[in-house]
């Protein structure tokens, strides 16, 4: 593999993380302010977190459609910023840099953990599916046993990909390098990803949408595990929504605000396939400098499905993969206070639509 690829992708990463690194340890032995949000002279401003995917469709055409901005009302000012992968987001919560956002299960359960259940709530869902493991077609990769000895991209180490990729080599009796096993995994950005496996220095990769998709049309690989397939009905959390928690305490009505506009795209997505997706196009080309193919996109979405419902027991299953896997101390008895989906059931009994248990 490529050293300065593989560096350069880690470098930022890095970076980011040691950059938010102290302002975290600050957070996490109680020293922060009691509440982070900002104001702009009488305006509240909320820092909303995502990615540029197409997992993360409901933050995007929220945001596009002004439906965030709309429900929140002109006394709020809503400042985005985007990531590439989970960790750097939950350490940006840390440092009092996001007050909502939206992540994979994996590093919320972690960053709940990590803050013993002080940093963080998941509010909401988000998706469902639009994660796969792509195989080059030449790498003579057949199934999870002929991972063994070959190098694998995930986008950060601890994200959800990653958890999902490490407990399928643990079922199939294989293990990482940093585990005393012969799988190589390399956490990359996305982009670097679609570049080494073009070049043949990655053998695989384990991605969210639209990533999938560009390595299977641009590539040229073929799926080898499609995600839903290892879960009862084909559904399980991808991205969830979550709330810094002391936010949450002191700005209640806001939340409510949000998870209403959250709730809306969501069922605006549904009943406007084509305008949705060149929507979240638009955005991903906007927000990463990268154009989609529109078959591409209808090829990433064809595999995703966007909810509010944030499929909790998929979500506790996560939990008891990551500390099967070293990551986590805690089983999901340690969970017990994650979820807080009063706000949400509060917007759903408005809207006359059934709660979530």
């Amino acid at each position: 593999m490529s050293q300065q690829a593989f560096n350069r992708s880690t470098r930022n990463q890095s970076l980011a993380a040691a950059l938010v690194g102290g302002a975290a340890l600050t957070f996490l032995v109680g020293c922060g302010p009691k509440d982070g949000s900002k104001t702009d002279g009488n305006a509240a401003t909320l820092r909303l977190a995502f990615f540029p995917n197409v997992t993360h469709a409901v933050a995007l055409v929220g945001s596009a459609r002004g439906t965030f901005v709309s429900s929140l009302g002109s006394g709020v000012k809503i400042e985005e910023q985007t990531f590439n992968a989970g960790p750097a987001e939950i350490e940006a919560l840390f440092a009092d840099q996001v007050d909502i956002g939206y992540v994979g299960p994996g590093p919320a359960l972690n960053g709940f953990l990590k803050s013993r259940g002080k940093a963080l709530r998941i509010i909401a869902g988000a998706a469902s599916g639009g994660a796969s493991l792509v195989v080059r077609s030449d790498s003579g990769i057949a199934d999870i046993k002929g991972l063994a000895a070959k190098k694998i991209a995930v986008p950060q180490t601890g994200g959800t990909q990653d958890i999902s990729l490490r407990h399928a080599l643990q079922g199939a009796g294989l293990a990482s390098t940093d585990k005393g096993g012969t799988v190589t995994v390399l956490p990359m950005l996305n982009p670097d990803t679609l570049t080494l496996f073009k070049t043949n220095e990655i053998d695989a990769a384990w991605v969210p949408e639209p990533w999938v998709a560009r390595l299977v049309k641009e590539g040229h690989g073929r799926i080898l595990i499609d995600q839903r397939d290892l879960w009862p009905n084909k559904t399980f959390s991808t991205t969830v929504v979550i709330v810094r928690q002391i936010f949450l305490a002191d700005h209640a009505d806001l939340v409510r605000k949000f998870l209403k506009a959250h709730v809306q795209t969501v069922e605006w997505i549904a009943a406007n396939g084509d305008e949705s997706r060149k929507i979240i196009g638009n955005q991903i080309k906007a927000l990463s400098s990268k154009a989609i193919p529109d078959d591409i996109l209808k090829d990433s979405l064809s595999r995703s499905q966007f909810t509010y419902d944030p499929l909790k027991e998929s979500v506790l299953t996560f939990a008891d993969w990551s500390k099967a896997l070293g990551y986590q101390k805690d089983d999901r008895g340690a969970l017990t206070d994650l979820f807080d989906l009063k706000p949400l059931n509060v917007v759903l009994a408005q809207a006359k639509k059934p709660v979530i248990r």
